[in-house]
């Protein structure tokens, strides 16, 4: 039984509570790559990261733009639901950050920039500019789920089961309480422009909606996906504006010698790529760790000759 939570409850392992340093990297990526960048707002519960004095020394223009957005300021009205752990719900409230521009970016700590980005790259005409593929309803997927849910609670009589969140079922989530009911838009993990408008306006008129969806403190299996919902109502006002996805996904996590090595070299060597993501580098192997932060290290913190 223990085992059985513990896989279901995946998104609360301790180790996605450990900082491998990769704010640091996601923000100095930023400040090197995308320079137009007004603000970053970082959100943390109640914590202030402790940068080095990397930034002083690379970017000290720029330094100050950095401001730590704590969650009680974007649950405002909604503390009941804290303290929360899930980033789907927090996600769920970025347009409530004061302050924050009516265009955004938005990035996981575990995206990164790895080449000079435009800001056409991400903004059009002021709509967001939308990296993705047209997906079918993954009837497969759902199906088995159902029916594993039914056969651990039903027929086991679990009470501690839940199914384990997926990123995909997320987005499918958040088009189908659009409408969609045969295919959904897909995005990758690339960071994700967002019109702060389109998204307040949907959310502050669905509050049941919304508090359904920020009541969960770890990530859940029935929530759906903001970015996925920013999008499809893009896609919804006729949105023209796409892109090809320009990212590489990386996780390290019980892979071959060359997995890491290979990934990377593949970043080197195709220019188009710009965006990276490396996911649970806190589940990697020392050695892919280290060539992992060293190459981040290099490519965002290398001075110019």
């Amino acid at each position: 039984m223990e085992k059985e939570k513990s896989y279901s409850l995946h998104s609360s392992l301790n180790t996605r509570f450990e900082s491998k340093n990769e704010i640091e990297y996601c923000v100095g990526s930023i400040l090197k790559f995308a320079p137009f960048v007004r603000n970053i707002f970082i959100i943390t519960d109640g914590q202030t990261p402790k940068f080095s004095d990397i930034f002083k020394i690379f970017f000290p223009k720029w330094a100050n733009s950095i401001k730590i957005i704590d969650h009680k300021e974007i649950f405002k009205g909604n503390e009941f639901f804290l303290p929360s752990f899930n980033s789907r719900s927090i996600e769920s409230l970025l347009w409530r950050i004061n302050s924050l521009s009516d265009n955004f970016v938005y990035f996981n700590d575990d995206f990164f920039l790895i080449r000079p980005v435009k800001q056409t790259d991400w903004f059009v005409n002021g709509s967001p500019v939308l990296r993705g593929k047209w997906k079918s309803k993954p009837k497969i997927k759902l199906a088995s789920n159902t029916f594993k849910k039914y056969i651990k609670t039903t027929i086991l009589n679990s009470k501690s089961f839940l199914l384990r969140p997926n990123y995909y079922i997320g987005q499918w989530n958040a088009a189908n309480k659009l409408g969609y009911i045969k295919n959904f838009f897909r995005v990758e993990h690339t960071p994700h422009p967002i019109n702060k408008k389109t998204i307040k306006n949907f959310l502050s008129n669905n509050d049941e909606l919304l508090k359904i969806n920020i009541s969960y403190r770890f990530r859940n299996y029935d929530q759906f996906n903001t970015v996925s919902l920013a999008n499809n109502l893009e896609l919804q006002k006729q949105n023209i504006y796409r892109a090809p996805i320009d990212g590489v996904y990386i996780y390290p996590v019980n892979r071959n010698k060359k997995y890491v090595e290979k990934k990377l070299n593949y970043c080197i060597s195709h220019d188009n790529v710009k965006f990276l993501c490396v996911q649970s580098l806190d589940r990697a192997n020392i050695k892919d760790e280290k060539l992992i932060k060293a190459w981040l290290k290099s490519t965002i913190f290398e001075k110019k000759s």
